[in-house]
């Protein structure tokens, strides 16, 4: 059962508070019962609680020596605990670090090596990688309840001090961790647009150690918004079912799982009547997807653009076009200035691909305890120079075309692996597609498309894939190989796994070209 909020309490401003704790501390009074928490098995914690239990366990905390400028480190499932132990560091203005449960020993490894905690607080029964010897570990069995004693030192912490470290997925090696404070934790709020209103119900699949959570722990507080994690298993139904029994507000999930919600029977504007807005992520929406969430559900679908250095950028409005979502990621968000340059970090043309380039309070302080990095990060204009590659529609929309070292080069010509990615997945016997490039003698390299079917019965064939692309981009960015999968890798972060496509490509290389006749 929901706990209703107390609608007649306004929502926090940001700019009154100096810290987490005190921004805290003012949510507990504010919103007093109203639901903080849901998690899969209906337990719940209001956010009156939530501030109880952050109190008690900061305390076990201190009387661990854990202080002002240590790093805790999280090894916990997405849930009521994690919340709990990441408010109760900030209140003794500890820095927290998440370390999604899906990573391997190596990764741990990186990380705690890196960020050099003065605790772990881990999951005993969860199936995960050792602690190193030497860092002291608290068991999330031994972690206090919120009756316990609760003596919280009062710490000076500022909007200046560090207040997180979120690492990267390790894509392009091992993982870096970016490091967000007080007044970064303010401009997420800031700059969040429709994608929080007062007292929202917000359903999220997001691993609590990702961006997506770790970044936007401000806007919760100061929204009142209560997080409702997604089911698992995920299935249709039960996504039906959770956005009704929990009055969701804001839904989150990939196209695929909006297409099999509006399939389900029933739904309907009249059975969701709380939801005002969905999110799509990790994939374009195609337009026939959101002019069907609009006719079935009355609600739009939007699309947002960021990354774990800065956790906004951009993002689609609930005005925009279809063809908006499907092509682009939106304009700038509030207070976010983003640039599109060469090499040398010159500003190119309108509609020329270059180097994204992105200026706010919501970028990341830094690489933690690596300044060579941190310097590489900037351009002297303190740009955050990302690895992304895009350009703006003359509607002043950025268009994503992929990532630098995505990029393939196909007998002289540039291929931007997303951009093909984006034409091919909508095509109607794709449900998801990869592309990556492989070496080939002569032509340096060529395009294979990693398929999943829509119906494994009835595959896209090579041929169909190259007549579909060729008809919507130029001829070079064809296909030239295409493999069929179940399902597309991912990585701890739930990105696409290119390494492992280009792994199986080793594994598996072409064979010889057919010579063309004369």
């Amino acid at each position: 059962m929901t706990t209703a909020p107390a609608r007649s309490a306004a929502p926090l401003e940001v700019a009154e508070f100096a810290s987490t704790r005190s921004l805290l501390e003012a949510a507990a009074k504010a919103y007093g019962e109203q639901d903080a928490y849901v998690e899969p098995d209906g337990s719940r914690m209001s956010f009156a609680s939530w501030a109880g239990r952050a109190r008690a366990v900061a305390a076990a905390f201190d009387a661990r020596g854990v202080g002002k400028g240590d790093v805790v480190a999280l090894m916990l499932p997405a849930g009521i605990d994690y919340a709990v132990c990441y408010a109760a560091a900030a209140m003794i203005g500890a820095i927290t670090t998440g370390l999604n449960p899906r990573l391997g020993p190596r990764e741990v490894a990186a990380i705690l090596t890196r960020a050099a905690p003065a605790l772990v607080v881990r999951d005993e029964a969860a199936r995960l990688p050792p602690v190193p010897d030497g860092i002291e570990v608290l068991a999330r069995s031994a972690l206090p309840g919120a009756d316990a004693a609760a003596y919280v030192p009062d710490v000076e912490v500022t909007r200046q001090d560090p207040v997180a470290i979120i690492f990267t997925s390790g894509t392009t090696g091992l993982p870096k961790g970016a490091w967000f404070d007080g007044d970064n934790m303010a401009a997420f709020s800031r700059a969040a647009g429709v994608m929080s209103a007062p007292y929202d119900r917000r359903l999220t699949a997001t691993p609590f150690a990702h961006a997506g959570y770790m970044a936007k722990l401000w806007d919760q507080l100061v929204w009142g918004i209560t997080l409702v994690a997604s089911p698992i298993p995920w299935s249709a139904a039960r996504m039906y079912e959770v956005l009704r029994a929990e009055r969701i507000t804001v839904g989150g999930g990939v196209p695929t799982q909006w297409s099999k919600l509006l399939d389900q029977s029933g739904v309907s504007r009249e059975t969701l009547p709380h939801l005002r807005v969905g999110i799509v992520a990790t994939a374009p929406a195609p337009p026939e997807l959101v002019e069907r969430t609009a006719a079935r559900i009355g609600v739009p679908l939007v699309v947002r653009y960021a990354m774990t250095e800065s956790p906004t950028i951009c993002g689609t409005e609930p005005g925009d076009p279809p063809g908006v979502l499907f092509r682009t990621v939106g304009r700038p968000q509030a207070g976010v200035a983003v640039r599109v340059t060469d090499e040398a970090g010159h500003s190119v043309p309108v509609g020329k691909v270059g180097r994204v380039r992105v200026l706010s309070d919501c970028v990341m302080r830094g690489y933690w305890r690596e300044p060579e990095l941190t310097a590489a990060a900037f351009d002297e204009d303190d740009y955050l120079i990302s690895s992304d590659l895009g350009r703006f529609t003359p509607e002043g929309n950025l268009q994503l075309v992929g990532r630098t070292g995505d990029l393939y080069i196909r007998g002289g010509f540039n291929v931007y692996p997303l951009e093909v990615e984006n034409v091919l997945a909508d095509h109607p016997r794709v449900r998801q597609v990869a592309v990556v490039g492989e070496p080939t003698p002569v032509i340096g390299e060529t395009g294979v498309a990693f398929v999943v079917p829509a119906d494994p019965a009835a595959p896209p064939t090579l041929d169909d894939l190259r007549v579909w692309s060729k008809a919507r981009l130029a001829d070079y960015k064809a296909p030239d190989r295409l493999v069929l999968l179940e399902e597309l890798p991912t990585t701890a972060m739930q990105k696409t796994d290119r390494g492992q496509l280009r792994a199986h490509l080793q594994a598996h290389p072409a064979g010889p070209r057919p010579t063309k006749k004369e």
